[in-house]
């Protein structure tokens, strides 16, 4: 990017008074940079920032526009639609002789491609990398990379500069792979320049990624909501009410469970494993994996202190925390944090007392390598006088039940509420888009029950920025975990149910299914080449309006008949079909968690017929149910039936 003179000046601090700058900072927004990717064919917003009342004039090829900066400094216009063609030169200029001039600026078809680590995957990292980096020598799919940021408000801008990357064997190792292998599936098809806006974090929560506004309309997160506003008023008074939010959680669903509340220094803990000195992964301790447990762990240790140290001020110092703590001290919550490389909590005055002192966390993981993590100095209790008092142990701990997950601290990066839609969505503005793609979920797993509702809601929230009718393309989470050998409960089945859904119930959105190219051991699958082949088919339909359908056969309805259930299914292309004979993986359910059981099944035209002795007093039918199910349906189009739950009509 060329901004003139006046912006290098701007950045010689020596060379150039502050308010001067000030008034000479690049006009457009840092969306617009060099190389950069406009929507064909709908009116390009152009937006960026100017002293209040300032003119700026834009120009695009032919085509030019002037808008005024509000009393904010920002300014917005719109250029006409134009065809795909470039590049050009965008050029914005205002009255006080201050230019700007992006070069090479290409229109095409824009896609914004979010979600978790599955999104963030690197083409580096993805399967057959070397080979796909050599080959990648077309200029015109470009990737502008948003960096993970929270924020407790909306921001305006980046936090981090961004720009548009042009795909080269030298850059296209750091594009995310499931975009760049979608874009250059929709280069063949399409032919038009092709830009992709990744913004992506993982580890993150559904909820993270919607505004405040949108997640207010929805009213599941109203608690978490009023939290994050008192926050940014008065965050000792959040974290108080944190706290008794946290502890109402567990009296109302662990106490029983645990005989009590653990955070108690009464409470008995003799039956508590000790913990090795060094700490670390917990899944280490019994020599397993790092994946090892997920969920909840409470630990307790405790320090002795002098009469003159309990006075002090004090800030409780756990270390790297992987992933959240909720924590106390001597029974008084101190607060939580959230992915913390030092968790520290101030004490508040009069907690600490002379002699033992018992120090309590709840720690929330949800993948890997749980727990506290690095040397021991880094976990004391640190008093005002600069002194520390080492947390040397022993450290006593107890898992939580996997049913039991605690709610999420509201102001938390990736697992709060509208943080990294602060941080990574609303700075990108109001920028054009042909089309978003969604890949996400393993993060919510234990929250299923309110993903469609909050996945409606962020595609509401985002047409309301990015345009009405935005349409989004969802991809299923892959098969990750044990292969099931008889019916059983499924967090990852109940998430993929919840996108499916979210889907189905949106008239401009899709879903991809990946059930059959992932990795049972792996939750990042290195196939991306596929995942991005079958998000283009399901562009070509939804996004292209296409007549194909978006994905394999499509489940519909299923009812009782004389000779069994009826499954019935739209989008067919060809026939139904099975690998190795008759389709498997279906089963028969009744209203309760474990009643499941396999039944046989044969297709019928573009049904299914289900039978078992379980038929006559089944409510549900499922398919393709467990972490890392093996179904053999699909048609003619080689696409695997979607994993699904329906009920059973008359």
């Amino acid at each position: 990017m060329k901004n003139g003179l006046a912006a290098i000046f701007c950045l010689a601090a020596s060379l150039c008074a502050m308010p001067a700058c000030a008034a000479e900072a690049p006009l457009l927004h840092p969306m617009f940079q060099d190389h950069a990717v406009l929507q064909r064919g709908t009116p390009i917003p152009v937006y960026g920032s100017a002293a209040a009342g300032t003119a700026v004039t834009v120009t695009l090829g032919d085509a030019r526009v002037t808008a005024k900066a509000d009393k904010d400094g920002h300014w917005h216009a719109s250029l006409p639609a134009m065809p795909a063609g470039g590049p050009y030169i965008l050029e914005a200029h205002a009255r006080s002789g201050f230019d700007q001039r992006v070069e090479d600026v290409l229109v095409g078809d824009v896609f914004l491609c979010a979600g978790q680590s599955n999104m963030q995957l690197s083409v580096r990292a993805a399967g057959n990398a070397q080979v796909e980096m050599r080959a990648a020598t077309d200029g015109q799919i470009r990737q502008l990379l948003v960096a993970t940021k929270e924020s407790v408000t909306p921001l305006d801008s980046f936090a981090t500069p961004v720009s548009w990357t042009v795909a080269s064997p030298d850059t296209v190792g750091n594009f995310s792979a499931s975009c760049f292998y979608f874009a250059r599936e929709i280069r063949k098809t399409a032919g038009v320049p092709v830009g992709m806006v990744v913004s992506a974090w993982g580890g993150s929560r559904v909820r993270d990624w919607v505004s405040e506004p949108g997640l207010g309309a929805l009213g599941l997160y109203d608690d978490d909501l009023a939290m994050l506003r008192l926050f940014r008023s008065d965050p000792d008074a959040a974290q108080r009410r944190w706290d008794g939010t946290w502890e109402a959680w567990w009296r109302a669903n662990g106490a029983a469970k645990a005989r009590g509340n653990p955070w108690e220094p009464a409470y008995p803990v003799a039956d508590w494993a000790t913990a090795p000195a060094g700490l670390g992964a917990w899944a280490l301790w019994t020599g397993g994996s790092p994946d090892g447990f997920v969920g909840q762990m409470w630990l307790r240790t405790s320090v002795t202190l002098t009469a003159t140290q309990a006075a002090q001020a004090a800030i409780l110092d756990l270390g790297a925390v992987n992933e959240e703590d909720e924590s106390w001290i001597n029974g008084h919550g101190v607060g939580g944090t959230s992915w913390s490389r030092q968790a520290q909590h101030r004490v508040p005055a009069g907690v600490l007392h002379a002699g033992e002192n018992v120090i309590i966390t709840n720690i929330f993981c949800s993948w890997r390598n749980c727990g506290m993590s690095g040397p021991a100095d880094t976990r004391a209790i640190r008093l005002a006088d600069g002194s520390a008092v080492l947390l040397a142990g022993p450290w006593r701990y107890a898992p939580v039940a996997d049913t039991l997950i605690a709610p999420q601290l509201p102001w938390g990066p990736t697992h709060g509420v509208a943080m990294t839609y602060n941080g990574m969505i609303a700075p990108i503005g109001p920028y054009a888009f042909k089309a978003a793609i969604w890949y996400q979920g393993e993060s919510d797993m234990y929250f299923s029950g309110r993903y469609q509702a909050t996945m409606a809601a962020l595609m509401a929230d985002w047409r309301r920025v990015f345009g009405a009718g935005l349409p989004f393309l969802i991809v299923e989470l892959p098969d990750y975990g044990s292969r099931p050998t008889a019916p059983a409960e499924s967090l990852w089945s109940n998430i993929r149910e919840a996108q499916r859904r979210a889907a189905l119930a949106d008239p401009h959105a899709a879903y991809i299914v990946t059930v059959d190219i992932g990795d049972p051991g792996n939750l990042h699958p290195s196939n991306k080449q596929e995942v991005g082949r079958r998000l283009a088919i399901a562009a070509r339909r939804v996004v292209y309006g296409g007549t194909d359908p978006a994905a394999g056969a499509v489940p519909g309805t299923a009812r009782r008949a004389p000779s069994g259930i009826v499954v019935s299914f739209a989008g067919v292309t060809g026939a139904l079909a099975a690998y190795n004979g008759d389709p498997n993986a279906f089963e028969l359910c009744g209203p309760a968690d474990g009643s499941c059981r396999y039944a046989a099944a044969r297709i019928d035209g573009d049904n299914v017929l289900v039978t078992g002795p379980d038929a006559a007093g089944a409510s549900r039918v499922r398919f393709c149910w467990g972490d890392s199910p093996l179904c053999t349906l699909t048609d003619a189009s080689g696409l695997p039936v979607t994993p699904f739950e329906l009920p059973i009509g008359g």
